[in-house]
């Protein structure tokens, strides 16, 4: 390994070989082009490429074809058979089969090991962005993490956040003097929402153990870079789940890694696919944050490529950043596609040999118009480029062998049984039957009051001072007293009497049943 990868080139009607350098891997790149064309076998071998260069990856696997990177190819391979010939006409030499090593994930812990995080570690913002809410809604939702933060409630799975809500809108009143009205029908919207997230499988995504982001930058005894396959094509059933898991694992990634500035070779790259339904329907304030990662993230050492099937479909701003460029053939038979067409071209350095415009229309599966980032960063010259074959099998992984490379995973066992922490449902459970038994315990004293005041009026030893009523009566809060212990005096106010113990056990009580 020269610190490069090659992608192809070669042949009396292309240009010269093509190569990625590692050092500037980390600069982001492009695979785009149409339904067909090659995308998937061109990831394929830059995964190959990273590697075996000791460079973790991580992509996903939308289709169910890249798990056979977890094994060789073949000679005998319908395809790999013409592969034979191809790495000959672009000059590619020693090739070979070999397979490398894989860690495969799933969300719902079918065909890879469970991948989950926490309602905290997701955030509001892209909580907000996955349940599709509206500004009102998403501003309660921001309460509600606020509230969990100066309370103490631990908010790991989605029945944390789900008890929370249903605490926020019995005592929204009382925080309507300090947040701002809170309404009943966003609240239900929410939970709504919520139960939406649930049918969708999103309930096995939150929770514990929590994805350890150190499993995703493993490399074998042999120095290769471990290659991390989410499986994503049940997931893709689910798109906005998708895309929001992928953003909020590069925002951990932003967040969590040091920087490094510009290392000889990148600490991970990974692979966005489908790129498009990150963007679609995104508010500006979710664009930005993503700009924001892709510019910044780069000094920590990890490169970002976004696989599409149309340049267009990725914002001007971020596709700007993208210096690392293999456009597979676009089709253009509407005004639409043509337009997207001739600005995909203008994005590349033209070459004096041919038309670009023309060659992204023209080239054939395995083939593409390339762009590689050169010394000091330069984009390279546009060149039509043969792609090279890969190592590894072409298709999918049979159930025995992935099951197989599943229990040889470095992290089998880690995370295969979830664990459920005392955490807001919990505590807000606990808070709930203390605040019944207390109502409780002062209705039995009221009941009792009246003898006592009789006896004691009967016994002449009246002191001349009125015989108050309970103190409970009139809760008093102190200046000093927190926020939490005020709320919590001005709760247990309304609580006192029957009603209020109806109240506790009705409600409360009825969310908490069963669990």
């Amino acid at each position: 390994m020269d610190g490069k990868i090659f992608l192809g080139g070669g042949g009396p009607d292309y240009g010269e070989k093509q190569e990625l350098s590692l050092k500037n891997a980390n600069r982001h790149g492009l695979i785009a082009g149409a339904t067909g064309t090659g995308k998937t076998v061109t990831l394929q071998i830059l995964a190959e490429g990273f590697s075996a260069a000791g460079v973790p990856v991580f992509l996903s696997d939308v289709k169910g074809d890249l798990s056979g990177l977890a094994a060789s190819g073949s000679p005998e391979a319908k395809l790999h058979g013409a592969f034979t010939s191809r790495a000959e006409k672009i000059g590619l030499e020693s090739y070979s089969y070999k397979a490398f090593p894989v860690t495969f994930w799933d969300l719902f812990g079918a065909q890879g090991h469970p991948v989950r995080t926490t309602v905290a570690e997701m955030g509001p913002l892209l909580l907000a962005r996955l349940m599709e809410l509206s500004e009102a809604q998403e501003g309660i939702l921001n309460i509600a993490f606020r509230l969990a933060d100066e309370q103490g409630l631990p908010l790991l799975d989605l029945k944390d956040l789900q008890a929370l809500l249903v605490w926020v809108g019995e005592n929204r009143v009382e925080l309507a003097l300090r947040y701002g009205n809170i309404s009943v029908n966003s609240i239900g919207a929410i939970q709504r929402r919520l139960l939406v997230l649930e049918n969708q499988g999103a309930n096995k995504l939150f929770g514990e153990p929590a994805l350890d982001l150190s499993d995703l930058m493993r490399v074998d005894a042999e120095g290769r870079g471990r290659i991390n396959i989410l499986a994503s094509d049940k997931l893709m059933g689910a798109p906005r789940l998708y895309a929001t898991f992928l953003l909020w694992l590069l925002s951990e990634l932003f967040e969590t890694l040091p920087e490094v500035g510009d290392p000889e070779k990148p600490k991970l790259v990974f692979f966005f696919d489908e790129a498009h339904l990150l963007f679609d329907g995104a508010p500006k304030a979710l664009i930005d944050k993503v700009e924001q990662v892709a510019r910044l993230i780069r000094s920590k050492g990890v490169g970002v490529y976004f696989v599409t099937q149309n340049p267009d479909d990725i914002p001007e701003d971020i596709l700007g950043q993208l210096g690392n460029r293999v456009q597979h053939a676009l089709r253009a038979f509407t005004a639409r596609d043509k337009k997207a067409l001739r600005l995909a071209a203008e994005t590349y350095r033209p070459n004096p040999r041919f038309e670009t415009e023309e060659a992204i229309r023209e080239v054939g599966v395995g083939e593409a118009v390339t762009s590689m980032l050169m010394k000091k960063g330069v984009p390279g010259i546009v060149e039509r480029t043969l792609i090279r074959p890969p190592s590894s099998q072409l298709g999918p992984l049979d159930q025995a062998l992935r099951a197989n490379v599943m229990a040889n995973s470095p992290v089998a066992g880690k995370y295969d049984t979830p664990k459920d922490r005392h955490s807001a449902y919990e505590m807000l459970r606990d808070r709930a039957a203390s605040a019944a038994k207390e109502a409780e315990v002062v209705e039995a004293q009221e009941e009792e009051q009246p003898t006592a005041q009789r006896e004691f009026s009967a016994a002449r030893r009246y002191s001349g001072g009125r015989v108050s009523r309970s103190s409970s009566r009139s809760v008093r809060i102190r200046s000093d007293d927190s926020f939490g212990t005020a709320m919590g005096k001005m709760v247990m106010k309304e609580l006192t009497g029957t009603t209020g113990r109806k109240i506790v056990r009705g409600i409360l009580g009825g969310l908490f049943k069963g669990r």
